[in-house]
């Protein structure tokens, strides 16, 4: 049952509003400011390897990761939060700042990143990556909407916590922000410090805002996520590549062989197949329009999409198990030559959703027999799980994520939706496992255009703004 609360919900909402409309120009600053650190952890961890000289521009590099981390510590300082910037076992940094609450009041984390993925091949950018630039009414930069946008979003929320004076309310939460330096190279920092200091992050209500609505202007939670396996796998078949006009067509190819068990996958339309998995589940929720999807996915003109025509995206995209080829080698195209291949190799991807009935562990290892099994004219296969992370389903009628739906929807003036995601966040199943009573949101300001970890990522301003007004609407009653 929601509890009762003290404070008109429509006027606290539209004083919230106010609050963080006034902040527009602070925080295309704050964004500007934050996004032109290069704080890619990678970058920072790349220093000599196989007797290589370290980047040239590593020093400056570990500079820009090292002032990203410093100036959210000091955003938060300036917040009145007892800050504090953490060096984790990865070798990453963590920013933990915490305000305390009233005697018995329920304490709030907001989780985000200040790390972001290399920028890659900048002349692929229209403008220089690491500067905040105005796109047709969007602001383009790499990290702006992944993740950067998300703590100029927590930043903008508490400032309006602390224009209003709700932050100070007798009645007022507790709120603890946590902002990662790794979870582009993994995150395993900020999960182990959760492991060895678990009483650090522990909280009533943990908002991950490291996702997006399923479009510009509609709000949305995100109730589950799949789980993420991946498996490489090996044929072999000769002892070394034959000559193919001594051998071609007796002699066994391992890459059509392996072709053949990757085949064995996919149906005829298109659906993922895994022996002794259900691969036709239906999803319940809001669904995700097959032309959104297509624009959102940039299916080509005249190509179609998985599935058959009683299949829906949501269902094949959030219910499902999935499988992607993400890598395939042999011999390099340029550097092809007349010969059987002796060996070839891919790597998957596989997602598992939270209905299927097997851990993600248990579901790779299903897949690995299906190879196996898949595998033609006797070729040796070789197939390794290499990682195993889980799923993850929100409860959504606990009274964090009822009342954070309310405030989304007053923010927003339109009901918020309830929707999936096929991605996976490691964190979220470390928290939920090291704080089962505590109610975790997932939302953030990644909207389907966002483009993310590509040279045209983008954060639409609104998102940013009636998320903070939403979540400074939340702290402000949460407490009471």
């Amino acid at each position: 049952m929601r509890p009762a609360f003290s404070v008109s919900p429509d006027s606290l909402a539209a004083r919230c509003a106010a609050a963080v409309h006034a902040q527009r120009e602070q925080i295309f600053a704050d964004l500007s400011e934050l996004v032109s650190f290069r704080s890619v952890h990678a970058e920072v961890l790349a220093k000599t390897q196989e007797g290589h000289a370290a980047h040239p521009k590593h020093k400056e590099y570990v500079e820009s990761y090292d002032a990203a981390a410093a100036w959210v510590e000091g955003k938060l300082t300036e917040l009145g939060f007892d800050a504090k910037t953490i060096h984790c076992a990865d070798k990453s940094q963590a920013v933990f700042a915490e305000k305390l609450g009233a005697t018995g009041a329920p304490t709030v984390l907001l989780y985000s990143h200040f790390d972001v993925v290399s920028p890659g091949d900048e002349t692929e950018w229209d403008h220089p990556p690491f500067q905040l630039t105005e796109v047709d009414g969007r602001w383009a930069a790499r990290g702006a909407a992944d993740c950067k946008g998300a703590v100029v979003m927590h930043l903008a929320a508490l400032r309006a916590l602390r224009d209003l004076g709700t932050s100070e309310s007798e009645h007022a939460c507790g709120i603890k922000v946590i902002v990662e330096g790794s979870e582009e190279n993994g995150g395993a920092g900020l999960r182990e410090l959760v492991r060895e200091q678990p009483d650090l992050l522990e909280a009533d209500a943990i908002f991950i805002a490291d996702t997006g609505n399923a479009e510009v202007g509609q709000p949305s939670l995100i109730t589950m996520l799949r789980g993420s396996a991946q498996v490489r796998v090996r044929v072999e078949t000769l002892h070394s590549p034959a000559h193919s006009g001594k051998f071609g067509g007796a002699a066994p190819d391992a890459v059509a062989a392996l072709i053949r068990a990757l085949d064995s996958l996919r149906d005829e339309e298109g659906r993922t197949t895994i022996d002794g998995l259900d691969c036709r589940a239906q999803w319940t929720g809001q669904p995700y329009p097959k032309e959104r999807f297509r624009a959102d996915a940039g299916v080509l003109g005249g190509v179609e999409t998985l599935g058959g025509d009683e299949d829906s995206v949501a269902d094949l995209v959030w219910a499902r198990p999935a499988v992607t080829v993400t890598g395939f080698s042999s011999a390099p195209v340029e550097r092809a030559v007349n010969a059987v291949p002796a060996h070839a190799e891919a790597q998957l991807n596989l997602r598992v959703p939270p209905e299927l009935g097997l851990n993600t562990r248990e579901a790779a290892e299903v897949l690995v027999r299906h190879i196996e099994n898949h595998v033609p004219w006797g070729a040796r296969v070789t197939a390794d799980i290499l990682s195993a992370s889980q799923f993850f389903t929100a409860d959504v009628h606990g009274d964090a994520l009822t009342l954070l739906e309310e405030t989304l929807t007053n923010s927003y003036g339109r009901e918020t939706g309830l929707v999936g995601t096929g991605g996976s966040i490691p964190l979220t199943v470390e928290l939920s496992q090291a704080y089962p009573g505590a109610d975790i949101a997932l939302f953030g300001v990644q909207d389907a255009a966002a483009d993310i970890h590509s040279p045209t990522e983008s954060v639409d301003p609104s998102e940013i703004v009636h998320i903070a007004a939403a979540e400074a609407e939340f702290l402000a009653r949460f407490g009471r």
